[in-house]
């Protein structure tokens, strides 16, 4: 026989959350051949894996009680907390070692699923490579938690999120507040951190509290009637599915509410909307999408957006936001943003949790200002309005080209539908002439075609020639292109509304490296005099 055959099987064996029951088969097999049985434990001696496994060990079996040194509280290991746990892991994984070399089966019991947060996993690092190898899976702390709540994890397209709750509380508030459900683990001495993080991402009103589910001693609640205190470690935090609480039938496409295109058929969408009474106060948050798709956006709008009942928007910038059952969308054109806010507004008025959708960062030539502006007149000074920052294009392109903006810079508008072009020459002189870079926002469109060389001509006066110009296009979208040309050789005609250009100032310097690529940069030092 060969040394490979002479050496016994190691077996991970998941066994469920608690209950006995829930064991699989096989893991009862597994057990029952095992001359080996090893399990975890703190320097108490109580295994909760044995505990579990205790109806089907004989007698006969060798049974390796691998105790840490150290659980939460300090040590003056040499290599700190986490030098003490490795040691550990080390020796018994070396006393395992001893009893597969002896040609013995060894079977590593864990509660739950041994590759899930398991204690076996650091044994399975160790010797997996060097021993034929089983891992029996088992059912999850969090599938039985939602079992026990009877609240569906999630559904459709949702998106499940697991997270340990020893994260840092900035950390887990991100993370909550940008995914669909969510299961928080690890919680005893966490639990005040996870809550503040559930608060925080607006997460609290949905969660709920599970303690050793299937096990003796369970407990369910609302995770905000839970006192800190009284929390174990063999507890979690579940944010179930939100489609699931929907009314059954509620389709699974969104609904389109309204396509509207002009004024007038918006103030009607808006009456509609609005008949009878104010209902309660909803709230309206204002979101930015960042320049293109869902990678630009931030953890805070991807959960705004998730939790919104109706979605407000121009039609480009909803397309880019994911569809759910039960929200509605209100779609209009890009010529109608006071409109649109009154139509989110009275959304809001009558209860409902209202996203007003965005490009880039609403802030900045966006709808930001136009909700704010409906939002201070008479009939909506009570309702809560929320701006939720985004990329902006500006920041978007200069990342593409490289660090133009790194010094002082100004933005301003080419469009001259909100202001006249005596007002964005009077600006465009202004900050040519402080030597600040620019970036120049909406430089031109099928009606508006002469900007781009008016201004070119005035920056001429203060600029060199060869001033480095940036012509960045449909960033973040399929048609990306980034290109740099010298001031005085910017042709207008290449110049479109999706086009966003960024005019260097007399330090901008501009590189070829040795991959190929060009960079643009605007040094953060400025010579004196």
């Amino acid at each position: 026989m060969s040394e490979q055959q002479l050496t016994g099987r190691l077996y991970g064996v998941g066994l469920g959350p608690g209950d006995p029951s829930l064991m699989t088969v096989r893991a009862v097999q597994v057990i029952a051949g095992a001359d080996v049985i090893a399990y975890h434990s703190a320097r108490h001696g109580r295994s909760i894996a044995r505990s579990i496994a205790a109806e089907h060990l004989r007698a006969d079996h060798i049974e390796e009680a691998l105790i840490y040194p150290v659980t939460t509280e300090s040590t003056d290991h040499p290599g700190g907390y986490r030098g003490a746990l490795d040691e550990f892991y080390e020796s018994a994984a070396a006393r395992l070692a001893v009893h597969l070399d002896a040609g013995r089966t060894v079977a590593v019991i864990s509660e739950g699923d041994p590759l899930f947060y398991g204690s076996y996993q650091h044994m399975h690092k160790r010797l997996a490579h060097r021993y034929p190898t089983e891992v029996i899976p088992g059912v999850t702390s969090v599938s039985a938690a939602a079992a026990r709540l009877g609240k569906p994890l999630a559904e459709a397209d949702e998106v499940l999120t697991i997270l340990p709750g020893t994260l840092p509380e900035e950390e887990l508030t991100a993370r909550l507040a940008s995914t669909d459900t969510a299961v928080v683990m690890k919680l005893g001495r966490t639990f005040p951190t996870v809550r503040r993080a559930m608060e925080r991402s607006g997460r609290l009103p949905e969660a709920h509290y599970v303690e050793r589910a299937t096990m003796t001693g369970e407990r369910t609640e609302r995770l905000a009637d839970i006192d800190a205190e009284t929390v174990p470690y063999f507890s979690v935090s579940v944010v179930p599915s939100r489609i699931a609480d929907l009314p059954p039938g509620t389709a699974t496409s969104t609904e389109t509410a309204t396509e509207t295109t002009t004024t007038t058929e918006t103030a009607t969408a808006t009456a509609t909307a609005t008949a009878g009474e104010p209902s309660g106060h909803g709230e309206v948050v204002v979101v930015g999408t960042g320049p293109a798709g869902p990678l630009w956006l931030t953890p805070e709008s991807r959960g705004a957006l998730a939790a919104a009942e109706d979605l407000v928007g121009y039609t480009t910038y909803l397309d880019r936001v994911p569809l759910r059952p039960g929200q509605r969308r209100h779609a209009s054109d890009n010529k109608v943003e006071s409109e649109r806010a009154e139509l989110a507004l009275d959304l809001a008025r009558r209860g409902r949790k209202v996203a007003v959708v965005s490009g880039g960062d609403p802030g900045i030539f966006a709808m930001a200002t136009a909700v704010l502006e409906v939002a201070c007149q008479a009939p909506y000074r009570a309702i809560p309005v929320r701006v939720l920052p985004g990329v902006t294009a500006a920041n978007a392109a200069a990342a593409r080209a490289g660090a133009p903006l790194g010094h002082d810079y100004a933005v301003i508008s080419l469009s001259d539908r909100l202001k006249p072009w005596e007002v964005i020459a009077e600006r465009l002189h202004a900050a040519a002439g402080a030597d600040l870079a620019l970036a120049l926002y909406n430089p031109g469109s099928r009606s508006r075609t002469w900007q781009v060389g008016k201004a070119r001509e005035l920056l001429l006066e203060h600029r060199a020639p060869d001033t480095p110009v940036i012509l960045a296009r449909d960033i973040g979208g399929p048609e990306e292109s980034v290109r740099t040309v010298h001031l005085a050789d910017l042709d207008p005609h290449q110049v479109d509304m999706r086009t966003l250009l960024i005019v260097g100032s007399s330090q901008t310097q501009a590189a070829r490296r040795e991959d190929g690529t060009e960079v643009v940069w605007t040094p953060r030092r400025y010579p004196e005099g």
